[in-house]
């Protein structure tokens, strides 16, 4: 690991001020990312700001009805919350699924919305990646890619997000609130927060410099039947080979989200609206763009048959 100054922040205000006033910054709260990224040399910042002292961990209702959640709720209060298993069922199961029981005690909202590729080839600093060293190149791309993203690819990189947390947000159109140093306050569409590789795979989200993520804001819940499915190589400690987030209303268009699919939680509202003709029209519209390999176009026919099962389980449930 290399040198670092370590910063503790006893506010918000205070950690936006370092970060402004600094280079290289990372703010660091359950760090059960950042760290590991940080004894291999991945992430390398000159200034790190603890934020845990920060007054970011309530959970509150919003004026239209919905969810205010703070940057630092941990993934095992979140997924606790009475409110949340009631009316974010989703959410509260994509959270479960995730990690394990003492990282999910750890791991906080805001971070688990920046953590890294899971991608080997971007952890083995022996290999070429795109995303740890741009221009370096993609051993991913004609390397074992069984993991890796069939939507929105590109031919810089093929890694995918690895939260689960994040599908469910997706699906739910959350919006993030990112505060930055001068004291501006903007909200970001789940749909905008996290971008795809194109010719820059490196710069993950639309955070600007400084910036850091407060909250996160749910809209007001939708009735209905809600599923997180998560398809994996074993049942606990994995990430997800296909996972999906649905919210199957009482009446109107079904909602989904994808995860081990894509650079980022996937959803296609287009695609949806297709959902009227059935299971089969909506995959096809869904998985029309996907570019396949020999070791991932298994996920194809993956993600065909674990839609099929959960709108025959919405409609077992409504029954």
């Amino acid at each position: 690991m290399r040198p670092f100054n370590y910063h503790r922040a006893s506010s918000v205000k205070d950690a936006l001020a370092i970060a402004g006033a600094k280079s290289n910054v990372k703010f660091i709260a359950g760090g059960t990312n950042l760290l590991d990224l940080m004894k291999l040399e991945i992430e390398t910042p000159m200034h790190l700001v603890d934020i845990a002292d920060t007054d970011l961990d309530e959970i509150t209702t919003t004026s239209a009805g919905g969810l205010r959640i703070g940057a630092l709720v941990s993934n095992t209060d979140l997924a606790a919350n009475k409110t949340i298993r009631q009316h974010y069922q989703v959410l509260s199961r994509a959270l479960l699924a995730g990690a394990s029981g003492q990282l999910r005690n750890k791991a906080t909202t805001g971070g688990n919305l920046l953590q890294r590729t899971r991608c080997p080839y971007f952890y083995d600093t022996n290999q070429a990646c795109n995303k740890r060293v741009p221009g370096s190149g993609c051993s991913a791309l004609e390397g074992f890619n069984r993991n890796h993203a069939i939507l929105g690819t590109s031919d810089r990189c093929i890694a995918t997000h690895p939260s689960d947390m994040a599908v469910a947000m997706r699906v739910l159109d959350a919006q993030v609130e990112v505060k930055a140093a001068n004291g501006d306050t903007r909200m970001i569409a789940m749909e905008n927060f996290h971008t795809l590789p194109g010719d820059t795979p490196h710069i993950e989200n639309t955070l600007k410099a400084g910036e850091m993520i407060t909250a996160v804001a749910l809209p007001p819940p939708i009735d209905g039947v809600h599923v997180y499915q998560k398809i994996r190589d074993r049942a606990s400690y994995a990430f997800a080979l296909v996972s999906v987030a649905a919210i199957i209303p009482k009446s109107g268009t079904a909602q989904f989200a994808f995860g081990g699919l894509a650079h980022k939680p996937w959803r296609d509202k287009t695609a949806e609206k297709e959902l009227l003709k059935g299971s089969k029209a909506f995959t096809d519209a869904l998985l029309k763009t996907a570019s396949t390999t020999e070791h991932n176009k298994f996920k194809v026919t993956l993600v065909e048959r674990t839609v099929a099962a959960i709108l025959a389980q919405a409609e077992e449930a409504k029954a």
